[in-house]
């Protein structure tokens, strides 16, 4: 069954891989024997699912999750079920996915105008006149 990200952007299931290893955190004592945390590995250097565009800005976007190699490794131990783990993990990956997919909006730089700057230097003079007039003068 596909994982849907976006629409037209399904990931398959054997293109993740999540193995359990022993976790800290919540559990008691039951954390010593159970393997419970849930490590995700997804392969985005060769997902066939992922646009070029999304999977450099996904590499990048991953930072020290991501091996040389294009491997992205999740790791998730906030609940005490391997289940939660890993469907927490599937969606930490569909959000950085997510947030790859996103453009960033283009903005055009501009200057300020005549008037802004105007104010400006109005503003920091009339402050100069306040701390100027803070001053302590000693008449002799």
């Amino acid at each position: 069954m596909p994982i849907q990200i976006l629409p037209g952007l399904a990931l398959e299931d054997d293109e993740l891989k999540v193995t359990y290893i022993l976790a800290s955190g919540p559990g008691g004592q039951n954390v010593n024997k159970m393997a419970t945390a849930a490590q995700l590995r997804f392969d985005a250097a060769r997902s066939p699912a992922l646009p070029d565009r999304i999977r450099t800005r996904l590499i990048e976007l991953a930072g020290s999750r991501a091996t040389q190699n294009g491997e992205i490794i999740i790791t998730a131990r906030r609940f005490r079920t391997q289940q939660r783990n890993r469907e927490d993990a599937i969606e930490r990956l569909a959000e950085l996915i997510r947030k790859a997919a996103h453009r960033p909006a283009f903005r055009v730089a501009t200057r300020p105008g005549k008037a802004a700057r105007q104010r400006r230097l109005d503003g920091k003079s009339h402050r100069a006149g306040i701390k100027r007039n803070r001053t302590v003068r000693l008449d002799d």
